[in-house]
């Protein structure tokens, strides 16, 4: 059975060239490459830091971070409060020659970042060989970040298997919509397989759904196995970096997944959130609160739904 290990380099992205070969290019560019019986995918957020949507995007597609520090400005304490906020543990920390190693040693102090392996840039590559594949039995779960219409194929969609195994002709749920779909197809690097195990990236020719039908960030998987709300409830914790107040019916967007919604706080306390059009989620899944027109930092907080 081949595994897989997904990878998001944050920081100076343009190092993610040096580990594979280019694949899927958009606001989101991925490079993967085959090891023996283990495939490795490195997704960059390469909207950021001109939008702050692809960057939590990138992030929610990895089990391993990536941080390799360039600089140290507003857009570095964006990437670290966001790690930080999607408690995102597992990670390697570099940083280039010209970088202040005592300062950044300030700015993620208290955060995840603080417990990365942290390594001399030459030793990024040899630390990441070490890490292993993450896996689970749980009920069959893939997170789509792309989909598209391939000509006498039909609709492909790409993603990543988040939980349990996806198997050619099984017939699931394509959610938030809940429409049937039945998986004709998968690929592997580019090779057909019959099964993909967590945390495949995988393409898929699906039957059911056309591609407008199908979003970035939705879902497919299991019946039951996930949920589709108009309002959550958040365990909030407002970022001490936003200084900004919140007021019910303000306006905002929430980071779920891979889903970037609009939303508006329909209660400051308890915190809920009212999106108008409806979401894919589970309890204790982590939301984030963003405001992109926001000319400081632009996280104003996170929590986990309830």
């Amino acid at each position: 059975m081949v595994q897989s290990i997904n990878f998001v380099v944050l920081g100076k992205q343009e190092i993610a060239s040096e580990f594979g070969k280019k694949g899927t290019e958009s606001d989101l560019t991925l490079y993967d490459r085959k090891e023996s019986d283990i495939i490795k995918t490195w997704v960059i957020p390469n909207g950021f830091p001109d939008k702050i949507q692809p960057l939590f995007q990138a992030i929610n597609l990895a089990e391993y971070i990536i941080f390799h520090v360039d600089k140290l400005d507003k857009f570095t304490g964006e990437q670290i409060i966001a790690l930080d906020s999607l408690k995102k543990e597992k990670g390697i920390l570099s940083h280039t020659f010209d970088v202040d190693e005592s300062k950044l040693n300030m700015m993620i102090k208290g955060t995840v970042v603080e417990n990365y392996i942290k390594v001399e840039q030459d030793k990024i590559k040899e630390e990441m060989d070490k890490l292993e594949p993450i896996t689970n039995n749980d009920p069959s779960e893939l997170l789509i970040d792309h989909c598209f219409d391939v000509k006498g194929v039909g609709t492909v969609i790409l993603g990543k298997v988040t939980n349990g195994t996806v198997k050619q002709y099984d017939n699931l749920k394509l959610y938030p919509a809940g429409i049937d779909v039945l998986i004709k197809s998968i690929q592997m690097h580019d090779d057909p397989v019959s099964e993909s195990i967590c945390p495949a990236r995988v393409g898929l020719a699906v039957k059911g759904a056309k591609p407008d039908e199908v979003s970035r960030g939705d879902v497919i998987s299991v019946e039951g196995a996930v949920d589709v709300k108009t309002e959550i409830e958040l365990d909030f914790k407002k970022s001490p970096f936003y200084k900004s107040d919140i007021a019910e019916n303000q306006g905002c967007l929430v980071s779920v997944g891979l889903q970037i919604k609009a939303a508006k706080f329909s209660s400051i306390s308890p915190l809920k959130l009212t999106f108008e059009k409806p979401i894919v989620c589970k309890k204790g899944q982590v939301a984030v609160i963003l405001k992109p027109e926001s000319t400081t930092i632009r996280i104003l907080g996170s929590g986990t739904i309830k």
